[in-house]
């Protein structure tokens, strides 16, 4: 089923609306690794149950010496992290700076592009096409190329703020329900 994409919209990659980074794993066998580290350190699991917008930290912390000898990344505050294996599909905004593990596939956003926001709420309307495309037989991943080259539908920069703004409207009613 085709339908006229709205005026001022358009198609774009993942890619296009900032840096789509994966995360990392320090070895545990080495416990200089994680023993005392201050740098917030995530793994899905962390996401599991898990329902605010936003997270500052996980269950375990890793060290610098673990971030650097590792392809775990310190992404900034305001990433969103969206868990791409085990399961996919937990998304996050990161309120500090945080790190990942391989688990994730995160959008650092450009913001002359966007709003953590507005990805944050683009990847969860996504989430089951994104799901689709996956691959793998032991257990399904999206890999950092399929992430970067997904396709969606940008509305303009000053329809994104209103959109998020509702959404974010709902979130917080539905929270204040909740509690």
């Amino acid at each position: 089923m085709a339908f006229n994409i709205p005026n001022g919209w358009k198609k774009i990659s993942l890619s296009q609306l900032g840096e789509v980074v994966g995360g990392g794993t320090p070895s545990t066998k080495k416990v200089e690794y994680y023993e005392g580290g201050k740098v917030p350190w995530l793994t899905p699991k962390d996401l599991s149950g898990y329902t605010s917008k936003y997270i500052s930290k996980g269950e375990r912390n890793i060290t610098a010496l673990g971030l650097k000898n590792s392809s775990a990344k310190l992404l900034p505050e305001g990433t969103v992290l969206f868990s791409s294996r085990a399961p996919i599909g937990y998304v996050a905004i990161a309120l500090n700076e945080i790190s990942t593990n391989q688990g994730f596939k995160s959008i650092i956003p450009d913001k002359d592009v966007t709003t953590s926001d507005f990805i944050y709420y683009l990847l969860i309307y996504n989430t089951e096409k994104i799901k689709n495309i996956s691959s793998g037989s032991t257990f399904k991943e999206v890999s950092g190329t399929v992430m970067k080259n997904f396709e969606v539908l940008l509305p303009s920069y000053k329809e994104q703020i209103k959109i998020s703004k509702i959404l974010s409207s709902l979130d917080d009613k539905i929270e204040t329900n909740n509690a």
